[in-house]
C-alpha cells in the first residue's frame, strides 16, 4: 500500500504549491494566464505554453513580479514534439513536473452537422483531445507519487447550449475518458488525473456577447447568477493541484455556477 506522503502535515499546508512546478498549455489569454498566475501565486515555479508566443510575456512578466520561476515556450499542442519541449524546458529549468493543466483548447466554429467541414471536426478533436494527451504522455513520463494531472474539458461535454457544435462538444466529452483511464493507469504511481468543466467564463469566445445577451445567458441557466470570473476557476486547479486533494483522483468537477442543475 502506498505511504501517505501528507500525513501529519497542518491543512492549510496542504494548499500550498510551495517547491512545486507547474505546466499550463494554453497560457497567453483568457483562463490559461489566470491558471499561470494563480499556479504562481500558490508557490509553484511555472513553465506556460502557447501558440502565440508573443502575448506569453505578458503572463511571464506578471509572474516574475509575484517572484517565481517561470519558462515560456512556443507550444502547439498538436505537435508532439513541442509538447515534449516544453516538459523538457520545465525540466532544464526547475528538475522537475509536479502539475499539469491542460488548458490548451479550441472552440472551434458552429456548423450543422450536416454542413460540418470534415477539416474543423478533425482541427477541433487534434487540439482538444489529441493535444491533451500528448501533454499528459510528456508529463506523466517525468511525474512523480504526489503529481496531478488537471484536464480542462467543458459543461458541453454533458449537456448542450443547444447550438450546433458537435466537434467541441464531442472532444470535450471525450477528454472525461481519457480523464478517467489516465487516473486508473497512473494511481498505483501516484500520480492523480482530474478534469474540471468550465461553465460560462470570460474568454475571446464570448468576447463578443453583448450585456443583453449575456443576461439572458445568465438568467436561462446560471443559478449562481452570475458568468465566472476566471479566478473561480483557477482557485479550483490550484486546490486539484495541490495536497489538499490528495485522495481525489478520476474525478469530473464542474465549476459552473449551477449551470447542470438545469
Amino acid at each position: 500500500m502506498m505511504e501517505n506522503a501528507v500525513d501529519g502535515r497542518d491543512v492549510m499546508s496542504r494548499f500550498s504549491l510551495e517547491g512545486k512546478v507547474a505546466v499550463i498549455t494554453g497560457a497567453s489569454s483568457g483562463l490559461g494566464v489566470a491558471h499561470a498566475v494563480a499556479m504562481a501565486q500558490a508557490g509553484a515555479d511555472v513553465a506556460i505554453g502557447a501558440r502565440r508566443v508573443d502575448r506569453l510575456q505578458e503572463t511571464v512578466d506578471r509572474i516574475k513580479a509575484g517572484g517565481r520561476g517561470v519558462v515560456a515556450v512556443r507550444t502547439d499542442v498538436t505537435r508532439i514534439e513541442d509538447c515534449n519541449a516544453l516538459v523538457d524546458a520545465a525540466m532544464s529549468s526547475f528538475g522537475r513536473v509536479d502539475v499539469l493543466v491542460n488548458n490548451a483548447g479550441t472552440g472551434g466554429e458552429y456548423h450543422a452537422a450536416t454542413e460540418d467541414p470534415p477539416e474543423h471536426f478533425l482541427a477541433t478533436v487534434d487540439v482538444n483531445l489529441n493535444g491533451s494527451y500528448w501533454m499528459a504522455q510528456a508529463c506523466g513520463r517525468v511525474m512523480q507519487p504526489g503529481s496531478s494531472v488537471i484536464n480542462v474539458s467543458s459543461v458541453m461535454a454533458v449537456t448542450t447550449a443547444r447550438m450546433p457544435a458537435a466537434a467541441y462538444s464531442a472532444s470535450k466529452a471525450a477528454i472525461l475518458g481519457l480523464t478517467r483511464d489516465l487516473a486508473a493507469q497512473w494511481g498505483s504511481k501516484g500520480i492523480r488525473v482530474n478534469a474540471i468543466l468550465p461553465g460560462v467564463f470570460p474568454s475571446e469566445q464570448t468576447a463578443h456577447y453583448s450585456e443583453n445577451y449575456k443576461r439572458k445567458v445568465i438568467d436561462a441557466r446560471i443559478p449562481l447568477g452570475r458568468i465566472g470570473d476566471p479566478a473561480d476557476i483557477a482557485a479550483t486547479a490550484v486546490f486539484l493541484a495541490g495536497d489538499a486533494s490528495a485522495y481525489i483522483t478520476g474525478v469530473s468537477l464542474p465549476v459552473d455556477g449551477g449551470v447542470l442543475l438545469l
